[in-house]
């Protein structure tokens, strides 16, 4: 016969609770040292990052106009980011650039041997690749982008202007009409339009930071 379910009555709780507190020894538990307290508290090295809002918008668009999953696009525009302020240019520029090359199509080739995202001809860059590991690091969207950044910021210095180096990056320097270079402003005056005027003005403070 089943029996009624009754509660703990108050003898039986008063005698298991100082072993259940005392996890068990049968002993009273002691209160924390100060030095067990401390460690209780999260060390900032495991603090979780806050992510910059600017980045956090492109993203999404980025996801959703090229139909990219959202973890490969927030690690394609985190290393847009940190490639540009490696070399001093604008991670927006390097988006841009992105944007006409390769349509954010990490496997992307051209007739002509370009690679990836940034769209890079080896042959022209061996110096830079042997760095990352070679022509094979073409594939890897941080290295693509990494390289493909730093030879921007190497013709932009050459040619002595963003339009000139932009026109040299797309081998199309004698294009008269910059057509090329047009195109990525364009997109990078798309992108601007994205974040709104609080997060443009982030992005172009930390470009000049």
């Amino acid at each position: 016969m089943t029996l009624p379910h009754r509660p703990l009555s108050l003898a039986f709780a008063a005698a298991v609770a100082p072993v259940l507190l005392a996890g068990g020894s049968g002993e009273p538990m002691a209160p924390p040292r100060a030095d067990q307290a401390a460690s209780c508290v999260p060390h900032e090295r495991f603090a979780v990052p806050v992510p910059d809002p600017a980045q956090v918008v492109l993203t999404k668009y980025l996801s959703r106009r090229f139909l990219i999953a959202a973890e490969a696009a927030e690690r394609m525009v985190d290393a847009s980011y940190r490639a540009a302020s490696e070399v001093g240019l604008d991670p927006l520029v390097v988006l841009a650039v992105i944007s006409v090359e390769s349509r954010f199509n990490p496997i992307a080739e051209s007739v002509m041997g370009a690679k990836g995202l940034m769209q890079i001809i080896p042959k022209y860059h061996l110096d830079k690749l042997a760095d990352q590991g070679g022509e094979a690091a073409l594939w890897d969207p941080e290295t693509n982008i990494l390289v493909g950044t730093q030879i921007l910021q190497e013709y932009i210095y050459r040619r002595g202007s963003l339009e000139a180096g932009l026109q040299y990056y797309n081998g199309a320097f004698s294009d008269s009409t910059a057509q090329y270079a047009q195109k990525v402003m364009a997109e990078r005056e798309r992108l601007l339009g994205v974040l709104g005027p609080h997060h443009a003005a982030t992005a172009l403070a930390m470009q000049g930071s």
